[in-house]
């Protein structure tokens, strides 16, 4: 049994999991990250607020970043490594932990 559900459901489950790091702003756009890759693979995902915990890390900016990866020299370098997330109006990158 599988439940869809909006966007704001989803940025209230993120908020409500005291463990997740990832700003509203971040959820919005990790919200709209899955459901593009939803779109794009025909795949579809559950949430588990636990799994996004451990699999997404917010960073306030890219330095944040290249201080927790030190073979990581840049955002591209990054984006070669695993997924980010550029949360939109803001410096913040929602990051695939790897």
């Amino acid at each position: 049994m599988k439940q869809t559900i909006t966007e704001y459901q989803f940025v209230d489950a993120i908020e409500e999991d005291t463990g997740n790091n990832i700003s509203f702003d971040g959820a919005r756009a990790l919200f709209e990250y899955i459901e593009d890759y939803e779109d794009q693979t025909g795949e579809e995902t559950e949430l588990d607020v636990v799994a996004i915990r451990c699999e997404w890390t917010e960073y306030e900016n890219i330095e944040a970043v290249l201080k927790d990866y030190e073979d990581i020299k840049s955002l591209d370098d990054l984006r070669d490594n695993t997924s980010v997330i550029e949360v939109p109006n803001s410096d913040s990158l929602i990051v695939q932990v790897f």
